[in-house]
């Protein structure tokens, strides 16, 4: 961290209930997307949420997260974050969603360079690549001095899973980018992509179909 000017690092959120989990998982809330941060507050606790670009709140940080953001939003720095995977851990019953996300904080100053680079982390993102976002000073010098078009080599991996947890999403699928191009405005691609869900499913349904016919049940 470059406390005088950037911050970042990957943090938990999970969500509200097992409910307020669904669009989490759909076709709103993708893996690299970039997100707003907000504060809320409930029960006298204010929380950072991530804000998605339709207007949901799709996960809260802990307190922790909450008041570092906090802090950095009083000095009027410009807060994102970017979702790296979403996981589902089913102890304790009835189980809760759960995830990462690469919070990047920076001073409106240097916005030109470091939205370009929040682009480029965003873009790794989405492959599965998990980039380093806890910078350093030298880090943050090299990111203006590319005008954001830098990312260290630096990998981080993915936190030790715990047992009963299952990572639901930590990539984009081709469907995924069919459905995106296609809000873009190539409506062809955006065609595309539900034919290639329908197409998947009806595969998945014959090989059911198949298994079923070879163990003589139809």
């Amino acid at each position: 961290m470059a406390a005088d000017r950037y911050f970042g690092t990957y943090a938990r959120f999970e969500t509200r209930s097992k409910k307020d989990a669904g669009a989490l998982l759909g076709a709103d809330n993708l893996v690299g997307d970039q997100y707003s941060i907000v504060f809320e507050t409930e029960d006298g606790v204010t929380r950072a949420w991530m804000k998605n670009r339709f207007g949901a709140l799709t996960g809260r940080f802990d307190e922790h997260v909450s008041r570092q953001l906090q802090l950095l939003s009083a000095r009027e720095w410009k807060l994102v974050a970017l979702l790296s995977f979403v996981a589902f851990t089913d102890r304790p019953e009835p189980g809760f969603y759960w995830g990462q996300a690469a919070v990047i904080a920076f001073d409106p100053a240097d916005e030109a360079a470091m939205e370009m680079f929040v682009g480029r982390v965003g873009k790794l993102l989405q492959e599965g690549i998990r980039p380093a976002v806890d910078l350093g000073k030298q880090g943050v010098e090299t990111v203006l001095e590319h005008q954001g078009d830098w990312t260290p080599a630096e990998r981080v991996p993915m936190p030790e899973r715990e047992e009963g947890t299952v990572v639901m999403k930590q990539r984009r699928k081709t469907s995924e980018n069919f459905i995106e191009h296609g809000r873009a405005g190539n409506k062809g691609c955006l065609a595309a992509g539900w034919i290639f869900n329908t197409a998947l499913v009806a595969a998945v349904v014959f090989a059911f179909l198949v298994a079923l016919r070879s163990c003589g049940v139809l």
